[in-house]
């Protein structure tokens, strides 16, 4: 039973209990009066019954109109209800209908920012691969460059020492060769040539021509 209906019954029940307990008011009224006053001449009830049902025809009156009245309160809260009802049902689809857009909205937003996270991925490890590539062929350069000047400097190393080696043999020979002439310093001509007359070797020249001859002739 609905509200509306459970309010019309409580107004009729009322209606009809008022009704009920002014006819039993009458009554007993009635009745007390007979009682009390026996000796009363007979009294027509004509009128009195007349005006009874006249209240019970206006008290079906009353419950007709409220009736009515309910009733067409309950087709309007109806229509309200229903109408309410369609607008809250509209109400859901179109929040469903919305979730469910924001819903794929942020699923092609999710894939999109997947898709593009992907893409920065594959870049980013392509430009690394690319300077790892890159770092490789400038220490190969840088490699290369040092092995060549390493190169440079061991070959400027070698002739420095064959340099100095050049140089510490001649100064070798010519302190051998001081020395060697260290012996024929100082003798006469005449003896140089006998020296060399010796060794059958020539003694034209000058003196050191003669040492010079001499040396020669003892590092043979």
């Amino acid at each position: 039973m609905t509200s509306m209906t459970r309010q019309y019954s409580a107004a009729a029940n009322q209606a009809r209990n008022a009704v009920e307990k002014t006819a039993d008011l009458w009554t007993e009224g009635a009745r007390t009066v007979t009682g009390r006053l026996p000796g009363l001449p007979q009294v027509d009830l004509v009128p009195a019954v007349d005006r009874y049902f006249d209240l019970v025809q206006r008290t079906v009156d009353i419950n007709r109109r409220l009736a009515i009245r309910w009733a067409e309160a309950a087709g309007t809260l109806s229509g309200v209800v229903r109408e309410k009802a369609g607008s809250a049902g509209d109400a859901v689809r179109e929040k469903a209908e919305a979730a469910g857009e924001i819903a794929r909205g942020q699923a092609e937003q999710a894939e999109l920012a997947a898709r593009e996270q992907a893409a920065r991925a594959e870049q980013a490890e392509k430009e690394l691969a690319r300077r790892a590539r890159q770092a490789e062929r400038e220490q190969a350069v840088k490699a290369g460059q040092a092995a060549r000047e390493q190169a440079t400097k061991a070959d400027q190393a070698d002739k420095t020492l064959a340099r100095q080696t050049r140089q510490a043999e001649r100064e070798h020979g010519r302190r051998a060769h001081e020395r060697a002439r260290a012996r024929y310093e100082g003798l006469p001509k005449a003896e140089l040539s006998d020296l060399l007359a010796q060794r059958d070797l020539p003694k034209t020249g000058n003196i050191d021509e003669l040492i010079e001859r001499l040396v020669e002739a003892d590092n043979r």
